[in-house]
Order: C-alpha cells, then structure tokens, then sequence
C-alpha cells in the first residue's frame, strides 16, 4: 500500500512510499531510521500524535521531525 512520508531530519524531503499492508508505525520509524532514538522525533500520522503501535492504512501521512536541532545551543 502507499503512504505519503515525510522526513524532515537534514534537508528534509516528502514521498510516497510502499510499505507493507499491517505494518506499524513503530516498524516504519524502525525502516527508515535505522539506530535513532523515537524520543527524539516528533512522530505524527496525518498531522496528530500517534503510537508506535498505530497500523498505517493506504494514504497515511506519516511527519516525522527531530525535536534537537544539532548544532543549536541554548540560550
């Protein structure tokens, strides 16, 4: 099935997507963030707050924005 994924780690970038038919979120962020933490994303399927156990269904907009921007310090 396809889903539209948009990463926005880096230079960012959006897409459509074939994923399997039942898969998670969880497995997804998994997928295509291999060695990242999820606590340091904003994880949101079509535009809201979702679980890492939410299946996708065709069509899911999946954002997923990092929380820390490397390079940025405190003020």
């Amino acid at each position: 099935m396809k889903i539209f994924y948009i990463n926005n780690t880096g230079s960012g970038f959006a897409e459509q997507i074939e994923v399997a038919q039942g898969v998670s979120l969880g497995e997804l962020f998994a997928q295509k963030m291999p060695g990242c933490h999820p606590g340091d994303y904003l994880i949101r399927v079509n535009r809201q707050p979702a679980a890492s156990d939410e299946i996708l269904t065709e069509g899911s907009r999946v954002s997923i924005t990092p929380t820390k921007i490397e390079g940025a310090t405190s003020a």
